[in-house]
């Protein structure tokens, strides 16, 4: 490529944004997935969680809403593996968040500075790090983003089709996390301060599209009832064990970290200099107004930083959020053009492209770099060091060397019981902490009928119930390799045959959240 094809090819992505959009998303997907296939031995934790609670097909667990687990194993069973999917899905779904975020700072300040508020969401910790852990949290994010734009077209153009989508999306919203419910709540009191979108309750449409909302969480709700609300009943539990084992100002203290590199790119970019000012630019591209009007200031401030701070204040005495921060700063790269975006020129548009492309190239190294280094150099052992397939086929080969049947239900310390499902070919359910209630898909008849592989590691200590589970059984003890340094990881299996006539029964709570 020579050296004068560099500024015509940047002039082209100037002035197709979307362009300089689909470079962005495709680095993050193409590294964000890359990177954490090749040094995870075994998916995180919640990934196999969510894998092994999506072959159940179940609506509602007593966790959350099932979504993101059919998406995991709709990824699975398109491609047939457990080992990059889910990296993928994860990095899609960031993508699509950056893809409604720039729609709507399009709609409020133009295409320009819209691809700039986007280009600034990299250097967020949440769109970067904790990414390969696909869960509830990175489900719901272009949710987020989705009602946020949906909302604010809805209230500017009034049209039926942008109510009917708000209705749905916000109830899609619900069934990736109940924590959704938040922004809808003050999406509803926006509406009711801003004149505009006020007036608009004068029509049928935003009652339509409530009533669309309405059918569509409707199957949730009965679900959420016919369980007793045992999701809220953990969050409960959660809550006061994040008050008993946090510091009162821990999340306050990972949310101000986790933005710690935005004003850095922000300074980096040239934008905080009072003195820029954006160079000149005839571009149909760059003809936007210099500032956007008010109303569009207070709605990115209102959707884009009032969650988040209310969950701030709220976590000093509930302990609540301790894992929601990841989906609320999808505005805040768009909150700090419409204030700064009067300054933004093509040399600050360039140094922001070049920014988020080092914060996606650098960081996910960082993390594949960090990740291996930490298991095989530091010997901590963590769920993505943890060798997932050999566990699965050591606990389908201990089951089939005694039993004639299909292994169908493991059980035991969750950490590794779920490992010694995920790939075995039988499919095998988890019977989340032996607990009924926590795993309704497994039932008396099932265990009677189809028997239980209890999986523990080696100073798991059994309750008095399970040692008399598996009295006169044999327990072998099988070693698995993790690392280059530290000692194997020994994990232990005993066959339950069918026909016992004791199982586990119901522990007074919900299992630890960590």
């Amino acid at each position: 490529m020579t050296e004068g094809n560099l500024p015509s090819m940047w002039n082209s992505l100037v002035q197709h944004p979307w362009r300089l959009l689909a470079l962005l998303c495709l680095a993050q997907i193409a590294c964000w997935t890359v990177m954490p296939a090749i040094v995870n031995v075994g998916p995180p934790r919640d990934v196999v969680e969510g894998f092994m609670w999506g072959r159940e097909w179940v609506l509602l667990t007593y966790k959350h809403p099932q979504l993101p687990c059919w998406l995991l194993e709709i990824s699975h069973l398109l491609t047939g593996s457990f080992r990059w999917p889910q990296y993928m899905l994860s990095q899609l779904l960031v993508s699509i968040t950056f893809i409604l975020v720039f729609l709507l700072a399009r709609d409020i300040m133009g295409s320009t500075r819209a691809i700039a508020a986007v280009l600034l969401m990299p250097a967020i910790y949440f769109f970067g790090w904790p990414t390969p852990q696909f869960n509830h949290d990175y489900a719901q994010m272009p949710f987020w983003a989705g009602i946020s734009w949906l909302l604010w077209r809805s209230a500017r153009d009034g049209r039926p089709g942008w109510w009917l989508a708000l209705g749905l999306v916000s109830g899609l919203g619900l069934y990736a996390k109940f924590s959704t419910a938040l922004l809808l709540a003050f999406g509803g009191i926006w509406i009711l301060y801003d004149t505009r979108a006020r007036s608009r309750l004068a029509t049928p449409w935003p009652w339509l599209g409530l009533a669309v909302f309405l059918g569509v969480v409707a199957p949730l709700a009965v679900e959420l009832i016919r369980l007793d609300f045992l999701p809220l009943t953990y969050a409960e539990h959660r809550n006061a064990w994040v008050l008993a084992n946090r510091a009162r100002l821990y999340y306050i203290g990972v949310q101000f970290a986790g933005l710690a590199a935005f004003p850095v790119v922000l300074a980096l970019s040239g934008l905080l200099r009072r003195h820029a000012g954006p160079a000149p630019d005839s571009s149909p591209a760059c003809s936007v107004p210099d500032v956007p009007e008010r109303r569009a200031v207070v709605y990115l401030a209102w959707m884009g930083l009032g969650p988040a701070l209310l969950i701030m204040v709220a976590s000093l005495f509930t302990g609540t959020g301790e894992s929601w921060g990841a989906t609320m700063y999808n505005l805040v790269g768009a909150l700090a053009i419409a204030l700064l975006g009067h300054r933004l020129g093509p040399t600050h548009l360039r140094r922001l492209t070049v920014l988020a492309l080092l914060c996606v190239v650098g960081v996910s190294s960082a993390y594949a770099i960090t990740r291996w280094t930490g298991c095989n150099v530091l010997g901590r052992l963590q769920p993505v060091c943890m060798p997932a397939r050999s566990i699965s086929q050591a606990a389908d080969a201990i089951w089939h060397e005694t039993m004639p049947g299909p292994l169908r239900i493991v059980g035991g310390d969750d950490g590794v019981a779920r490992l010694a499902g995920l790939e075995a070919p039988d499919e095998p359910s988890i019977f989340t902490a032996l607990d009924r209630r926590l795993a309704p898909w497994i039932t008396d008849q099932r265990l009677r009928a189809q028997g239980m592989l209890l999986v523990w590691p080696k100073g798991w200590k059994l309750t008095p119930q399970q040692m008399a589970w598996i009295d006169g059984l044999p327990v072998k003890t099988v070693p698995f390799d993790w690392s280059l340094k530290a000692p194997p990881l020994e994990i232990n299996f005993a066959v339950i045959p069918p026909g016992r006539t004791s199982f586990p029964g119901d522990p007074p709570g919900p299992p630890d959240p960590e």
